[in-house]
């Protein structure tokens, strides 16, 4: 099992995309101990998707792993935001330079 693993997802994460991202998630969960998920591409998400990135950061706990979020799409932000679960991820949200201005 390796220790550090990224994956980057460039599909939506949108209820007609769940069941597909789901098992691309937990399988990835299951090759590491640390997942390092790049969001920056997600161009739409629901709250299929956020429902998908609990999941992942619960089954991560019960196994005593780690998935950190390291880039986020303003889509992803958004969600995130909205659903006012900033804190439950625990992860800082990464504003691109043009949208902090």
């Amino acid at each position: 099992m390796t220790s550090r693993q990224p994956l980057a997802l460039n599909d939506d994460l949108t209820i007609y995309h769940a069941l597909e991202q789901k098992q691309i998630l937990l399988d990835a969960l299951a090759t590491t101990d640390e997942l390092e998920l790049n969001l920056s591409q997600v161009t739409e998400m629901d709250t299929a998707g956020l429902q998908l990135l609990i999941l992942l950061k619960k089954e991560a706990q019960r196994a005593g792993k780690c998935v950190r979020i390291v880039a986020h799409s303003q889509a992803v932000s958004s969600v995130i935001d909205f659903c006012n679960m900033a804190t439950e991820f625990g992860d800082p949200l990464v504003i691109p330079a043009h949208e902090a201005t």
